[in-house]
């Protein structure tokens, strides 16, 4: 069975086959770094994860970005609050936010894009909506004419009724139409803030991730991600905008995961009923955590008690236990850490043996049936605990004879590929050495480099720039800051 996905662009689950053979562009919305993050923003965090395991476990390399929105009135009422600038707070809770995604074995993204990194990309692609008639400037404000993109709505299938029911102009915004958004901000005394053609200002929200996204992933990427809650207007006009600018359809595919309630609300900031997820791991670890987070299907409400992270917590003990059973009994039987077989070479394995061969086969075959169905995580998770009570029954029998460390070897290799490898259930707290490395490597080199310029070492600087460029690293230095990419090929 091939891949199928629900896209919500479309209504419908369709078979997911990317625009590039073999390769998978892929954009996720990452956090606003004001705060730690909580339960409901783990769920896309995994989620995501799983899925782009997954699309590696087909075969496909993965180009994943999840951006940071370092810019943001929640940031900057937090950093006044604490008396910080607000590029502090922002990097302070991106350094919170990896310790807890690795704690949830999430691996890192290929690239983290940071907005306050992006800022001449971002006033370039709106001067080219200015020149393209699409957007309008009032007074340093910039804003996006909805009206001149006839297509919106498409992703939300709203109509335009009910958009203008919810939408409003506030104080000191000079719209021509309420749903028109900001593509720029002008400056607020004591806000941070970018020169730009229309007067010193800062990004507004949507902008930011067309912006990224378009850059690292091209005119048209195969899949969008992010909660339910940014389908409007979030998406809708990233949609707009990149559209707009390109002429092409954005992402092909839209996913899109189900919220966290608390007695059937969402859980949100907003609402003040969040848990932190620093604060759950406190108490559950974290594999469980990541269990119950792929224990409902992704577009599912997922409703949070502690009864229910409880469960889960007894679910991966079986998980585990079952594990190193396996690897006691793999091991006893000639398999990984060696051992004495007792079989002589050559010998026709046992009807136990090819019993528990074909049964293991045959629920690697019902697990990426599962996945395979628009990524159906908690029927994947129900058969791999029918792989457990197949496994203990064999173990417990302490079977052995020809074909048995075969056999035993089959079910690990489903337990590493798809419990771990997809999955992710067995390394919490793991780090990765990939893309998410490098860019922190990178990062604190262009922070040194940096702190060199302003001492006008540029012996040191040019050295800098110059190893990395041997690495793959290109740096371009641009009036609005210095943007990095890797060299491909």
């Amino acid at each position: 069975m091939s891949l199928h996905l629900f896209n919500t662009l479309t209504g419908t689950k369709e078979e997911f086959v990317p625009a590039e053979p073999g390769f998978v562009r892929m954009y996720v919305c990452g956090p606003t770094t004001y705060n730690y993050i909580h339960l409901g923003n783990a769920r896309p965090l995994v989620v995501f994860d799983a899925l782009r395991r997954y699309l590696e476990y087909r075969g496909y390399e993965v180009l994943y970005v999840q951006n940071f929105t370092d810019i943001d009135d929640k940031i900057i009422q937090r950093a006044r609050e604490e008396g910080l600038p607000a590029q502090d707070v922002a990097a302070r809770y991106i350094r919170e936010f990896f310790l807890d995604a690795d704690a949830l074995n999430v691996r890192r993204a290929s690239l983290y894009p940071r907005v306050s990194r992006h800022i001449g990309d971002i006033i370039r692609a709106v001067d080219d909506l200015i020149r393209r008639g699409y957007a309008y400037v009032t007074e340093g404000d910039v804003y996006f004419s909805v009206e001149k993109f006839p297509p919106y709505g498409k992703l939300s299938r709203r109509r335009p009724e009910e958009m203008m029911a919810g939408a409003r102009v506030e104080v000191g915004e000079d719209k021509r139409n309420p749903l028109d958004f900001a593509l720029w901000k002008k400056a607020r005394p004591g806000e941070p803030a970018w020169d730009s053609p229309w007067g010193p200002g800062r990004p507004g929200w949507h902008i930011e991730c067309s912006t990224m996204a378009l850059k690292y992933l091209g005119p048209s990427f195969d899949i969008h991600g992010g909660g339910a809650d940014l389908i409007f207007p979030h998406h809708e006009n990233e949609i707009a905008q990149a559209e707009a600018l390109t002429g092409r359809p954005f992402a092909r595919f839209w996913l899109h995961n189900g919220f966290i309630t608390v007695n059937k609300e969402k859980m949100s900031k907003s609402k003040d009923n969040f848990f932190l997820l620093r604060e759950v791991l406190r108490r559950f670890r974290p594999q469980a955590v990541r269990l119950y987070l792929l224990g409902t299907h992704y577009r599912s409400p997922l409703d949070f008690a502690d009864e229910y992270l409880e469960e889960a917590e007894r679910a991966y003990e079986r998980l585990a236990n079952a594990r190193a059973a396996l690897d006691e009994a793999l091991a006893a039987a000639g398999g990984r850490e060696g051992g004495d077989t007792g079989n002589p070479e050559g010998a026709e394995a046992t009807s136990a043996a090819l019993e528990l061969t074909e049964r293991v086969r045959s629920l690697r075959s019902k697990i990426e049936g599962a996945l395979d169905d628009d990524f159906n995580t908690a029927q994947a998770l129900g058969v791999l605990y029918e792989l457990v009570r197949e496994l203990n029954t064999f173990v417990n029998r302490g079977e052995k004879g020809p074909g048995t460390a075969e056999a035993l070897a089959e079910a690990a290799s489903v337990l590493d590929e798809l419990g771990e490898g997809v999955l992710g259930l067995f390394s919490g707290g793991k780090q990765e050495e990939d893309g998410g490395l490098v860019a922190g490597l990178v990062e604190l080199i262009l922070s040194l480099r940096q702190d060199a310029r302003r001492r006008k070492d540029w012996a040191t600087a040019d050295y800098l720039r110059d190893r990395l460029k041997e690495l793959g690293i290109i740096l371009e230095d641009t009036p609005h800051g210095v943007r990095w990419r890797l060299r491909r090929g």
